[in-house]
C-alpha cells in the first residue's frame, strides 16, 4: 500500500510540475518616448528558460540569483543584442543598451532601452528570443507608441515583423 501511495504522489507531483510550465513564452512591452528619443523595453521571461540559454556554451549552468553579477550582466547583453534586432531602415541596427532585470516569482523582467535619431512611425524586429532552444518558443511583443498599442506574436519561421503607427 505505501509503494502505491508513493508512486501515486510521485506521479501526481510530476504531472504538476509539467503543467506548470508546459508552454514557451515571452512577453515584451515596447514603449516609444519621443521626449527622450528612445524605445524603453521590457521583457518578462521565465527564469528557467532563460538560465538554460544563458548556460548554452558556458562551462557551468548560469543561476540569476547565484552567478556572478557581472557574468549574468554580460551574457544577458550579448544574448539580447543576438535575439532582439530592431531596425527603422534596411541595414540600420539600433543599439541595444541592457539596464538591469528584476525577479518576479518564477519570472525575471529584463529592462533595456534603444535609442533612435529621429521620430519614429514604426520599426522592423526580429525577436528569436530563446527560439533556437525551444521549437515551441512564442515572443509576444506589445507596442505602444503615437497614441497606439498593438500586438504582434513572434515564433519559428516568423521572427521578423515591421510595426508601425
Amino acid at each position: 500500500m505505501f509503494r502505491k501511495t508513493l508512486l501515486l504522489s510521485f506521479l501526481l507531483l510530476a504531472s504538476l510540475v509539467a503543467w506548470a510550465h508546459a508552454y514557451h513564452a515571452s512577453i515584451m512591452d515596447v514603449r516609444y518616448n519621443p521626449a527622450k528619443q528612445q524605445l524603453e523595453v521590457a521583457l518578462k521571461v521565465f527564469t528557467d528558460d532563460f538560465e538554460k540559454a544563458l548556460s548554452e556554451g558556458q562551462p557551468t549552468a548560469i543561476s540569476l540569483d547565484q552567478s556572478p553579477k557581472p557574468l549574468v550582466t554580460q551574457l544577458t547583453t550579448a544574448l539580447l543584442r543576438r535575439s532582439l534586432v530592431f531596425s527603422t531602415k534596411p541595414g540600420e541596427t539600433l543599439p541595444l543598451q541592457f539596464l538591469g532585470m528584476q525577479k518576479e516569482r518564477d519570472a525575471h523582467w529584463l529592462y533595456c532601452t534603444l535609442k533612435v535619431a529621429r521620430p519614429l512611425t514604426g520599426f522592423s524586429l526580429r525577436n528569436s528570443l530563446l527560439s533556437d532552444i525551444f521549437s515551441d518558443q512564442m515572443n509576444i511583443v506589445n507596442v505602444e507608441a503615437g497614441g497606439k498599442k498593438q500586438s504582434q506574436l513572434f515564433r519559428d519561421g516568423e521572427e521578423t515583423q515591421k510595426l508601425s503607427w
